[in-house]
């Protein structure tokens, strides 16, 4: 056998083999418990990063570790390949985005294939190819022949130079374009929605079905989706007909109401505005249309807002109260007009106070209730439950009883009910781009708007466009392919120049991997029923909130649909860890200019090398603008993708952020070297024939112990939450077993080099696979069964007891494991070495410890 561990050599060598045998193949066979593992698939940016390589090694172990289990497994890859950057790579390289992603899919499949994962590429999806979007555009008939697809205006973000829309992730801290600096300003613009409020209260306790997601996750879906019980309030406008509709949590606070206050862009507001208050709020709507949601909602911006001159009635109190405007009230977020309260929300006392509005109590604290309340100089908002006050017949009652009473004044009288809210909106799903999923409606004068039959699916994404990231979407200046007859009537008909959100792509992809090819139907439900859920599920925190919601709400919209007979996408869900690198800081310099890239700084003496100043060296998430990454390319040159795997595996548990460390890795080489000698000097030695002999010599069953453990310890570090660090260990402790033994000629160390090699398989499958087959063996062994412990290995026959006399050690003694306290007072007292100590002296107290010492107290 080879003395050298050469990891190119026989990772290169295995990793043909196992293309060749199909061994990674989904199975056909349905004798075997299913098991689907995958990870979150990525946008094909060009390179894969350490952060991918972390990712994918998770899943790779347990795809890996189930087959050993006895289970068919699933375990695919893809590309989440429509977007912006391919987009913005058509215009900044001048080559089309098909051809972009196409070449960054085929280098990080290279990639891919390389680390030897055990995916199988049949199944593989690009989520831009034409036979994928073929079925996402169905996928969205599916949902508008349901109700759930429908148009409407919505605010965008407007680039007035570029006369484009922009996402708001294209808009910088300022509100500036990120491409052309301009100012960006709201515009309504005619959008396409589906309805997630439908499921809102679904996708809510559906959590409870999800024990194996972490609970901070859940956590945030919750606080997203934003389940509120409260009501719905209508305030009359003086001298018009129409009334202010508001939603509220605190009904019990309503007499307290001293404005109600309109979003700038709310319809009421130009009807409300007074003549002389008109210039004034023009102004002030025109400069409110130029901020972000964000600038306009966020906690540590002043509340800016003015009065229309407009009053309405408090329908609770018949007072005539003012109408103003503010920025932070948002037309899109419930009925677009909140009520002030001043004296019970600390936003609203803040607000009043500096618009000089009245601040009416009318909830006191419950040792105040008998006291007279003062009005004047309250110095903040009192916003927890006590007695209503000031509330005509409902004085005297507690806030918390009041909410519902008030509310059942209201529906008698007719101006308010109560109401479930959700935070939750409808989701929007148009974007004015060219690289996404064309919208599959054709609008007509005469029909409206008509869904591309089905035998017209795809709607393809014409080649012959132009990208200046200016004005419309490049499919908006396609006059050839926007222009088409109806299907309905043959009269002449626009087709919609939208294209789909690439949240939509990535919230089904999981289930076409399980009938990637399927040309006839979007997936046979047979096969998607087998498979799904999916067991478990990796992928980073980031998408906590949107795709994870996104794919819930889809897989419940395909099962009303009949296409699926589950309510949930995915039973467990491991978000990793980040990847952290060394990194240096200038703490003199901001922004970007404060990062020093690490191939420039002498670790020995870190400093600045354009201004000598020393620099700070702490860990961060790998990034390019650190400079702090380390590329999996060069790792893997020098140590080996087994050494990279096991020191991803072992360095954190899967869900803590991972320090990258060089002597770690070097760490791991050598124990794959360690293991590397240890199969090899066994595989080279000569060995004694064995008379068979059924009883075990002590150091054969000490060992025994020890390669039982070892399989215990592992498999329940392997089950349940994946502590792979702790399985590493395990497999060391079983090392050094092996390395110290005296009895290796024995049966049972040849038991412990087997073992070791079938537990380190699924964490370093290529150096497992080569050691394997030097020990003679011919099938895989990816394809050998988990070993199981047995319970008798893991007994003691013996024990080492320890005497003390005093306290003090004096002796270690072999006895048998099972002696009860007598027992081990006896032997101990026999043993000539405590005799001696105890000569002459007076006994007073023996403490005996089963199963670890006995202490002699003596005179």
């Amino acid at each position: 056998m080879e003395s050298r561990y050469n990891p190119a050599e026989i990772e290169e060598k295995w990793q043909t083999a196992w293309t060749e045998q199909g061994l990674d193949k989904k199975p056909t066979e349905k004798n075997k418990p299913k098991y689907y593992a995958l990870s979150m698939f990525p946008y094909p940016s060009g390179s894969l990063h350490m952060g991918h390589v972390r990712n994918y090694t998770i899943t790779d172990a347990i795809a890996r570790l189930k087959r050993m289990q006895g289970y068919r497994v699933l375990h695919p890859m893809g590309w989440d390949a429509f977007g912006l950057p391919a987009e913005n790579a058509a215009i900044d390289r001048g080559i089309p985005p098909a051809k972009w992603t196409y070449e960054n899919i085929a280098q990080m499949r290279q990639q891919l294939k390389r680390l030897g994962f055990s995916i199988d590429w049949d199944c593989e999806v690009a989520t831009c190819s034409p036979d994928y979007y073929k079925w996402t555009q169905w996928i969205f008939l599916q949902f508008f022949k349901a109700g759930l697809a429908y148009q409407k205006e919505a605010a965008v973000n407007w680039d007035p130079v570029d006369q484009t829309v922009v996402a708001n992730e294209q808009v910088d801290s300022e509100g500036r374009s990120w491409r052309s600096g301009a100012k960006v300003e709201r515009k309504l613009l005619r959008q396409w929605f589906f309805k997630i409020t439908d499921y809102a209260e679904e996708l809510l306790n559906d959590l409870d079905k999800l024990p194996g997601w972490p609970e901070r996750v859940k956590l945030m879906q919750a606080n997203w989706i934003g389940k509120s019980t409260g009501a719905y309030l209508e305030f009359p406008i003086v001298e018009l007909e129409e009334k202010i509709g508001v939603y509220t949590t605190r009904p019990d606070t309503v007499y307290g109401v001293s404005y109600v206050v309109l979003a700038p862009e709310h319809p009421l507001t130009q009807r409300v505005t007074t003549p002389e208050n008109q210039a004034a709020v023009e102004a002030f709507v025109k400069e409110v249309s130029n901020q972000s949601e964000l600038e306009r909602t966020a906690e540590d911006k002043p509340k800016r807002g003015i009065p229309t001159g407009g009053k309405a009635i408090n329908p609770f109190t018949g007072e005539e109260i003012p109408i103003l405007i503010a920025d932070y009230v948002l037309y899109e977020y419930g009925t677009g007009a909140v009520m002030g309260v001043p004296a019970h929300d600390a936003r609203d006392f803040k607000f009043a106070k500096e618009k000089n509005l009245p601040i009416k109590v009318v909830i006191v604290p419950p040792q105040e209730a008998e006291k007279p309340t003062s009005q004047e100089g309250l110095q903040a908002a009192y916003t927890e439950p006590g007695i209503v006050v000031n509330s005509g017949q409902f004085n005297g009652t507690a806030s918390t009883d009041a909410k519902q009473a008030m509310v059942e004044y209201a529906e008698k009288q007719g101006f308010g009910k109560a109401r479930v809210q959700y935070r939750l909106r409808d989701w929007l799903i148009s974007r004015q781009r060219y690289w996404g999923a064309p919208i599959p409606v054709i609008h007509c004068s005469s029909c409206g708007v008509v869904p591309v039959p089905d035998e017209d699916l795809p709607v393809l994404l014409p080649d012959n466009v132009e990208f200046s990231g200016r004005g419309p979407s490049p499919l908006a200046k396609l006059e050839s392919w926007v222009n088409v007859p109806c299907p309905t009537c043959g009269t002449p008909a626009l087709r919609e120049t939208d294209t789909m959100d690439t949240f939509i792509d990535s919230s089904w992809y999981f289930l076409r991997y399980s009938d990637a090819k399927n040309e006839k139907q979007v997936f046979d439900s047979s096969e998607v029923n087998d498979w799904m859920p999916v067991d478990q599920y990796v992928g980073g925190i980031e998408h906590a909130i949107l795709h994870l919601l996104y794919s819930r709400f889809f897989t419940k919209v395909l099962r009303d649909r009949g296409l699926l007979n589950f309510d949930e996408p995915f039973q467990r869900l491991l978000t990793q860890g980040m990847v952290q690198g060394l990194t240096y800081m200038n703490p003199n310099k901001s922004g970007k200019d404060k990062w020093v890239p690490s191939h420039l700084v002498d670790p020995n003496d870190p400093r600045d090398p354009q201004t000598g100043e020393p620099l700070q060296r702490l860990y961060a998430t790998m990034s390019k603008s650190k400079g702090n990454g380390v590329a999996p390319e060069d790792v893997i040159d020098k140590y080996g993708i087994d050494t990279a795997r096991m020191f991803i595996l072992f360095k954190a548990p899967p869900e803590k952020d991972l320090e990258w460390e060089e002597t770690d890795v070097e760490g791991q080489f050598r124990f794959l070297n360690r293991v590397w000698r240890l199969v090899s000097e066994y595989v080279n030695q000569p060995r004694a024939v064995g008379d068979n002999q059924t009883q075990l010599s002590k150091p054969e069953k000490d060992l025994r112990r020890a390669i039982h453990t070892a399989i215990k310890e592992v498999t329940e570090d392997v089950e349940g939450e994946y502590q792979f660090n702790t399985a590493i260990s395990e497999l060391m402790k079983l090392s050094n077993a092996l390395t110290e033994a005296s009895c290796k000629n024995s049966p049972i160390y040849a038991e412990g080099i087997q073992t070791l090699i079938v537990l380190l398989a699924p964490f370093a499958p290529h150096i497992s696979e080569e050691l394997w087959h030097q020990l003679g063996n011919m099938e895989s062994i990816h394809t050998q069964a988990w070993p199981k412990y047995e319970e008798s290995a893991l007994v003691a026959d013996e024990i080492t007891l320890v005497i003390q006399v005093n306290g003090k050690k004096r002796a270690d003694l072999l006895v048998p494991a099972q002696a009860n306290k007598a027992e081990l007072e006896k032997y101990a007292r026999e043993s000539e070495i405590v005799q001696r100590h105890l000569e002459g002296k007076e006994i007073k107290k023996v403490i005996v410890v089963p199963g670890k010492l006995v202490n002699f107290v003596v005179g």
